[in-house]
């Protein structure tokens, strides 16, 4: 069994190629991808070369954690069963191929456990669960507070901003310095950081991914506040200290986010509590994927690219 896949084979190298699939063992399914996502994040840096070293990174890979498709085989342990829709966050089923994330192909193999069924009606917004699990995973931790102010207004910072109520806080003010991103909020304020005088925040949760920004951030902050790390960071994050010492500022990492955030969020889309409306502005076919990888990484207007595999073999 193969599958056609992405394969970013170098930086800035991408093509769609065959790919020998793992045969699927007791516990597996083999699900028939409908919808996939490209993350501006760290598909991103996976693409431009810039990603930090860790283990298991290397090319060629198949990138993507955000796919959303069909039960087409299930093994008779997998507990789950032919025809369900499910989200799958990755899959490591290509072989000597790395899969970073392994999401991108018409067809993927993954334990049954990893892929989560999902309500008909929410179609390609499935994908969208991997960064909404992500910002749940920011706001919910130990001890947060909810953010009063979220940096950035792509898709992770308006789940943030989203979400941020469920969490018990109140609608947060937004920054973006993009007038073209400051349309499509639901019940926050949008604004230009120039234009407001605030500096008492008590949670700043940065979404922008900028190493340069927490100068200003923690400029913005109440004494004892905290700013939050949200996006990811290919450069060395450094601030100045006596600003954060006067403040007596905290700064907290948050993680990538683990299996009941997802389902969290899940719970939240199924009960009508968090809409994800309005996230997705560009959509490609999957022969198509050399342009989309180029066009959601470089087109401002393009907040959410989301791949259809659909009549994909």
């Amino acid at each position: 069994m193969d599958a056609l896949a992405v394969l970013l084979r170098e930086p800035e190298r991408l093509e769609l190629g065959r790919l020998d699939l793992s045969a699927p063992g007791a516990a597996d399914v083999v699900v028939a991808v409908e919808w996939s996502g490209i993350s501006t994040g760290t598909e991103r840096l996976l693409w431009s070369g810039r990603m930090p070293d860790f283990p298991g990174m290397g090319y060629p890979l198949v990138p993507g954690y955000e796919s959303v498709g069909r039960v087409v085989d299930a093994g008779p342990e997998a507990g789950r069963r032919v025809g369900e829709r499910v989200f799958v966050a990755g899959a490591r089923c290509f072989g000597p191929v790395r899969g970073l994330f392994g999401g991108a192909a018409s067809r993927l193999v993954v334990p049954g456990a990893k892929a989560l069924p999902l309500g008909e009606s929410l179609g390609e917004r499935g994908v969208l669960l991997a960064l909404a699990a992500t910002a749940w995973h920011a706001v919910s931790a130990q001890g947060a507070a909810p953010p009063d102010l979220v940096v950035g207004h792509g898709v992770l910072g308006r789940l943030l901003a989203r979400l941020a109520p469920l969490a018990g806080g109140a609608a947060p003010a937004v920054w973006e310095t993009d007038a073209r991103r400051a349309a499509g909020a639901l019940g926050y304020p949008v604004l230009d950081p120039a234009s407001d005088p605030r500096r008492d925040y008590r949670a700043i949760y940065d979404a922008s991914g900028d190493p340069a920004a927490l100068d200003g951030l923690i400029a913005r902050l109440a004494p004892g506040g905290e700013v939050v790390l949200a996006g990811f960071y290919a450069e060395p994050l450094r601030f100045a200290f006596p600003p954060a010492f006067m403040r007596e500022a905290r700064i907290r990492v948050a993680a990538e986010w683990r299996e009941p955030d997802l389902a969290a969020v899940a719970g939240f889309v199924a009960d009508g509590r968090l809409s994800l409306d309005g996230l997705i502005t560009h959509r490609r076919r999957a022969e198509q994927a050399p342009d989309a990888y180029r066009t959601a990484f470089g087109d401002p207007d393009c907040l959410k690219m989301v791949l259809d595999w659909r009549g994909t073999a």
